[in-house]
């Protein structure tokens, strides 16, 4: 069964847009947490954010928030930075996920290079997941990236499927090849694959192609779907969709 990690950072982009934190004022909206257990009440395996260090969206009240109320799996998402790492080790989120981040881009753009910052990475992977947080390195669909991050003593990859969403015809049909080779790499070494970026209903059924997948983290397009059908329909509508992804 393919498992939906539900990504809520967008709630709280709209919470930021009025007030800088959850606590400013008891107006503060839309709530984190009712975020969160909107899309458990709908079927979600996992809630996924990123603490940022910016802190752009999601405050560290939110994280500690989420990791004492949801019933379901914890994923942060996180640059490699010791203040986010040490929150991270705080926290024990059931996830990590190890992205790159600068604050010039809108979201994440791209894949972590896990073999260029294979040093820094290790230390930090190996302190994760000492303390219980199973640790993915998101990477473009590249080999040496996939052997770079099962070196680096990760548990799972998920894939940067930013490419695959934004190309079309013979173009996507290259990156769903690239995607196949990832996963079926990354199975062959142990991995736990997933995959994120762009993933939408519309685009979906061509990622059933691409083997192994375990999970699929979303946030802007169910949060998208929400403004019109509301998150538990979108949450729904979504994990409806993924019924039809062949079973491992």
């Amino acid at each position: 069964m393919l498992h939906l990690g539900v990504n809520i950072d967008h709630v709280t982009t709209l919470r930021q847009a009025r007030y800088r934190t959850m606590l400013d004022s008891p107006n503060a909206e839309p709530s984190v947490l009712q975020a969160a257990l909107e899309s458990e009440a709908a079927g979600a395996q996992s809630i996924t954010v990123h603490l940022r260090a910016d802190r752009r969206h999601i405050q560290d009240a939110d994280v500690y928030l989420l990791r004492k109320s949801i019933a379901t799996k914890l994923n942060l998402e996180m640059g490699n930075t010791p203040e986010i790492l040490a929150i991270a080790l705080d926290v024990k989120p059931d996830f990590v996920c190890m992205v790159p981040e600068s604050r010039e881009e809108v979201t994440t753009e791209g894949g972590l290079d896990v073999r260029a910052h294979f040093a820094a990475l290790k230390p930090t992977v190996a302190a994760l997941e000492a303390n219980g947080t199973r640790v993915s390195m998101f990477i473009d669909p590249d080999l040496d990236q996939v052997r770079a991050s099962h070196e680096v003593g990760a548990s799972m990859i998920e894939l940067h499927t930013g490419t695959f969403a934004n190309h079309f015809g013979a173009e996507r049909e290259a990156e769903v090849a690239r995607l196949k080779a990832a996963a079926e790499l990354g199975h062959s070494l142990g991995l736990q694959i997933n995959a994120g970026h762009g993933l939408t209903t519309k685009n979906l059924p061509d990622l059933r192609a691409v083997p192994h997948l375990h999970e699929l983290n979303i946030g802007h397009h169910i949060v998208s779907r929400a403004v019109f059908i509301g998150l538990r329909a979108a949450v729904a509508e979504m994990l409806d969709m993924m019924k039809t992804y062949p079973a491992a």
